[in-house]
């Protein structure tokens, strides 16, 4: 064997020792990246979702009224549940509540009291629109234990956003901090 084959021979024994050190480094790593695809794999064979939102996502939902909020909407006006969204493409803020004592969260569905939406960052207050043909887009019936209720409030101009804290003000209930979805 002449030297110049010698000399070739030891460099790719180094090259393929260094491809071995680094496939033995980072096969943990691979492994890692490839196990959820392999869970995702197995779901899709039981018909369950595969996509990497179902994935990261929880059976828990946050308390968003957690300690005194909560127990203070639930003890003084008999509702939980709160949540405010922006529907129809941003042009309505809907509020909705979950009725828990009837009698205490009469006072949400009372229709003598004007309901605002107020955004301190925007600087402005939304009403309840009243439709010519249907109404205020709100519900006025009497309350019933268990069921949820809505009202929604013109964002004309859009300048309620998503992530914004807001304001419900009816009568005498405010609602402080709501985060818009």
């Amino acid at each position: 064997m002449s030297p110049d084959h010698v000399a070739l021979a030891r460099l790719a024994s180094r090259a393929h020792a260094a491809v071995l050190f680094a496939a033995l480094a980072l096969a943990p790593a691979v492994r890692a990246q490839t196990a959820p695809s392999a869970q995702a794999a197995k779901r899709s064979e039981q018909g369950q979702a595969t996509s990497t939102h179902s994935l990261a996502r929880s059976r828990y939902q946050p308390d968003r009224f957690a300690g005194k909020a909560g127990r203070y909407y639930k003890a003084v006006f008999g509702i939980d549940d709160l949540s405010v969204k922006l529907v129809e493409s941003g042009e309505l803020v809907r509020f909705v509540w979950r009725v828990l004592d009837p009698d205490r969260a009469k006072l949400l569905n009372d229709k003598k009291f004007e309901p605002a939406l107020v955004d301190p960052r925007a600087g402005v207050s939304l009403v309840v629109p009243k439709m010519e043909k249907v109404g205020p887009l709100r519900q006025g019936m009497p309350p019933e234990a268990g069921k949820s209720y809505w009202m929604a409030f013109s964002n004309k101009g859009r300048m309620v956003k998503r992530g914004d804290r807001v304001n419900v003000v009816i009568g005498g209930f405010r609602a402080d901090g709501l985060v818009v979805d």
